[in-house]
């Protein structure tokens, strides 16, 4: 390996990887998710409220399709429904499903003779915060079945893979979540909310990584305090491998030996692509971009090269920060990515029994209120806080007990909660359902769903196999479609877009505009 040096130019000697050119379309579903009706601000009842959410149903389900059955020699097909239908009662409080129906359980053996139950519970994060809780109930509900007398439960996670892999540079194909903290506004305290988060999901157990996308003001290198200050490149493979400190990689500007930056805007978007998408990541439950303030050329970068799958928003109480604020929320909305809790820093502070609003009030409840966006957390002035920035250790890897570690626990769970429901619904959102050959989607955050023929649908694409773009004369005709036409697959390819693959080999592109008026 050698040490990653910045040069005079604003590329390094890396070629930043593209995504291969490829034929597939998409269609953007829905809209962002900013819209959400409920707001959730009593954040220091959260950690506790959410372990509390398990749920267990009274009347039974024995629904066995995504489940994986070992081969026991005297396993029966009665003593596994009597275990599915069992660990079936137990509900996830995100999906509103019950855990076999999600496709928790996997590799189910059972010894009757013996009274042994044996599986796993492969949960859709190692971060879950109530894996303790799924762990106890299933061994309580498979152990109150009369022949049962020994049960063996094992957790695990489901790999880290993005929904739509395939269309990834190979740095981030093996990232689950993207999460951008951001603020469109300096000096907040964005880069304190990201490293703080970030170390919270790993302390909760999740695979996570750091990237510092302020080029021109790297804060991480002050942040954190790796052994190892220069990110390092692979010679053979021409690919950056990033630093850690306590578990958790790191990549910034700041450490490519050259401290800040000073480039033009599109210099910087280059660089930034650079850095991200040739990175080694590795396995990563959760990937937190801090996102340098603006709205400009290198946010628009950020996320049109990368599946961002959430993103949480920084703001302080004044009336000014709102303003830069709500642009940036509107800038996801645009992008379709949700927007899914609000960070309101420096709120107050505590003084002889009195709490102080120094700098007013009212900025976190107005984006809250104004955007739909369903989580508030209030951050105090805390001179510890600001203290461990500065000192290389961030605030929740110092204090884990304090007051400061308890909100950043809280945000941690809303954004470990809102991640699985997002990827959940997208995964779900378009399918093609075989006994009514029809294709179903279902709309988020809503019970309502409806069905499109096949055809119809492929006859509608508007893309420019079909559709002449400079005279808008039909190239597709109603013929070449035939009525009995089926999709070969259907998979997400954003939090509100899907590909649809026919077997003439056309991948389609449609709006959900355009699917409703279908």
């Amino acid at each position: 390996m050698q040490a990653v040096h910045a040069s005079s130019s604003p590329h390094f000697s890396i070629h930043s990887s593209k995504p291969p050119n490829s034929t597939t379309t998409t269609c953007s579903l829905f809209t962002s998710s900013v819209n959400v009706k409920s707001s959730q601000r009593d954040q220091s009842s959260l950690w506790t409220s959410y372990n509390k959410r398990v749920i267990l149903k009274s009347t039974f389900s024995a629904k066995a399709t995504s489940v994986e059955v070992g081969n026991s020699p005297v396993s029966t097909g009665t003593a596994e429904d009597d275990v599915l239908k069992a660990l079936s009662q137990i509900i996830d409080p995100d999906f509103g499903t019950d855990i076999v129906t999600c496709g928790f359980v996997k590799d189910l053996q059972i010894d009757e003779a013996l009274g042994e139950v044996s599986f796993r519970l492969e949960l859709t994060t190692p971060a879950c915060p109530i894996k303790d809780v799924f762990e106890q109930k299933a061994n309580e509900v498979v152990a109150a079945l009369p022949w049962v007398k020994n049960v063996n439960v094992t957790m695990s996670a489901q790999p880290a893979k993005p929904l739509y892999a395939e269309q990834l540079p190979a740095g981030l194909r093996t990232i689950s979540n993207i999460i951008a903290v951001s603020s469109c506004k300096g000096g907040v305290g964005k880069s304190t909310v990201a490293v703080n988060l970030a170390y919270t999901l790993a302390d909760m157990g999740a695979r996570v990584g750091i990237f510092d996308a302020d080029v021109y003001g790297p804060s991480l290198p002050t942040m954190v305090s790796p052994e190892s200050r220069l990110l390092e490149m692979n010679p053979e493979k021409k690919t950056i491998i990033p630093t850690e400190y306590m578990g958790v990689k790191l990549v910034s500007f700041g450490f490519a030996g050259q401290g800040r930056a000073i480039m033009r805007g599109p210099m910087v978007s280059g660089v930034i692509n650079q850095l991200l998408t040739t990175t080694e990541w590795g396995e990563l439950d959760y990937l937190v971009i801090d996102m340098p303030p603006g709205t400009g050329d290198i946010q628009l970068t950020l996320c049109q090269i990368v599946p961002l799958t959430a993103a949480v928003i920084v703001t302080t109480p004044q009336k000014l920060s709102f303003i830069d604020v709500a642009k940036g929320v509107r800038m996801f909305s645009k992008l379709k990515v949700p927007c899914v809790a609000v960070v309101e820093n420096m709120c107050h502070f505590d003084a002889d029994g009195k709490r102080y609003y120094p700098f007013g009030r009212g900025s976190g409840s107005q984006v809250v209120e104004q955007f739909g966006i369903p989580h508030l957390f209030d951050l105090p002035i805390r001179p510890t806080l600001s203290a461990s920035g500065d000192s290389g250790m961030p605030e929740v890897v110092a204090d884990p007990q304090g007051e400061v570690s308890k909100i950043f626990q809280n945000l941690g769970v809303c954004v470990v909660q809102q991640c699985a429901k997002i990827r959940q619904q997208v995964s779900t959102a378009v399918s093609y359902d075989k006994s009514v050959k029809a294709i179903k989607v279902r709309v988020p955050d809503s019970d309502e769903e409806f069905f499109l023929h096949p055809a119809t649908v492929r006859r509608n694409d508007r893309s420019a196999q079909s559709v002449d773009e400079w005279t808008g004369e039909q190239k597709l005709q109603y013929s070449d479609v035939p009525e009995d036409i089926e999709p070969e697959e259907i998979r997400p390819m954003g939090n509100y877009a899907v590909s649809i693959n026919w077997p003439d080999g056309f991948s389609q592109l449609q709006t959900m505009e355009r699917l409703v008026a279908v």
